[in-house]
């Protein structure tokens, strides 16, 4: 009985040890989160017409999530694999929360809990990549059907609870986490046919299942100019201030779009066209390069990672963080419908700063701690 508790006592000290050392983040994607959250500040402060209130809010969310980011890094992917049901299920639960506690402006997505208000659908950004990570990690890959379906059923419950919020954008970009999450645990290329083939059939039936403002963001991506004064108003005025904006872009805080209010929802959704108006193709170019370093160094360290958990879950949530960018870009410049989806650590917004950032310290974590899982 004393061999077994001193056996135990020594895991627990060791444990211990590897929680509390020193800060384990790796460096150049610190680097990167640090210029990407100060170009985002630059440009929310400008945007806001100099809000300090605004400004002061967003660095306190950045500062938050910092803070977070540096304790999930010290927690081993064997922890974190542990504990990913409960965030799972949790996550699920303040869905189901919020549909009856919920508010927000014609849609009940927010719980206000007095001194905290959050979207909880955010944090499924972050527990469905996991999860299906969690699930996958012990079995047989490439998965096979039984897995799958187990699979669509993790994507599809929270993915419908979201819709029925209804934020289809979000709903969207969660669904895509964890099916990034499958494509890289081996999927076969012809069972990716097959399911791209009956998404495709279901999309007529599913057209008919959308809200009216929903089908209308759709055709006025279709037809902009049908409506411009109305439901094409949002597009037409960005793709004004991205074109305005030229090769040099008009200069920090001399944007028209924004300061004049033609650009509606400037700080949040709409940002990116602020920076294309202000600062350029050159301010575009820099901040997609930018992007694109931060999703190649989770894919580098997806690829080093050392477990099948480890490895499935960086790379999801690297290729859903590019996912992000991707639809915020092109819902900017007219090549997707708008969906409210912001621009990533740069749109105005707390509980999706706070949760990306904290992704990150997962992926920090698993490049971290890889000798230790190997």
């Amino acid at each position: 009985m004393n061999a077994l508790a001193a056996t135990l006592s020594t895991r627990a000290y060791r444990l211990g040890r590897r929680i509390f050392s020193r800060p384990r983040i790796d460096l150049p994607l610190a680097v990167a989160l640090c210029v990407l959250a100060a170009i985002g500040l630059t440009v929310l402060y400008s945007a806001s017409d100099l809000n300090n209130a605004m400004l002061l809010g967003q660095a306190t969310r950045f500062l938050i999530g910092a803070v977070l980011l540096v304790a999930i890094s010290r927690i081993p992917p064997t922890l974190l694999r542990a504990w990913t049901p409960w965030f799972y299920f949790l996550s699920v639960g303040l869905l189901l929360v919020v549909m009856v506690l919920g508010e927000g402006r014609g849609a009940t997505r927010w719980l206000d809990l007095g001194a905290l208000r959050f979207q909880p659908s955010e944090l499924l950004k972050l527990s469905m990549p996991m999860m299906v990570a969690w699930y996958l990690h012990p079995r047989r890959l490439p998965p096979r059907w039984r897995d799958i379906l187990v699979v669509g059923l993790l994507i599809v419950i929270p993915s419908a609870l979201i819709v029925k919020q209804p934020d289809l954008g979000t709903a969207l970009l969660v669904a895509a986490a964890g099916v990034f999450a499958l494509f890289l645990a081996g999927l076969q290329w012809w069972k990716i046919g097959a399911m791209l083939g009956a998404l495709a059939a279901a999309a007529p039936v599913a057209w008919h299942f959308l809200h009216d403002y929903q089908r209308e963001r759709v055709l006025t991506f279709l037809h902009p100019e049908r409506d411009p004064l109305g439901s094409g108003w949002h597009i037409i005025q960005s793709m004004i201030a991205v074109g305005s904006g030229g090769i040099l872009g008009k200069g920090w805080h001399h944007g028209t779009q924004s300061r004049l209010e033609f650009l509606p929802e400037h700080t949040t959704d709409f940002i990116f066209a602020v920076l294309g108006e202000e600062f350029g193709l050159i301010g575009v170019l820099v901040l997609l390069a930018l992007y694109a370093f931060i999703v190649g160094r989770c894919l580098w360290i997806a690829a080093n990672a050392r477990d099948t958990y480890s490895r499935i879950l960086a790379g999801a949530f690297g290729l859903a963080f590019f996912v992000y960018v991707i639809v915020n870009g092109g819902m900017i410049s007219g090549l997707l419908p708008v969906v409210g989806v912001p621009l990533p650590l740069v749109s105005y917004g707390g509980t999706s700063a706070v949760t990306l950032l904290a992704g990150f310290g997962v992926v920090m974590s698993i490049h971290a701690h890889r000798k230790w899982v190997a």
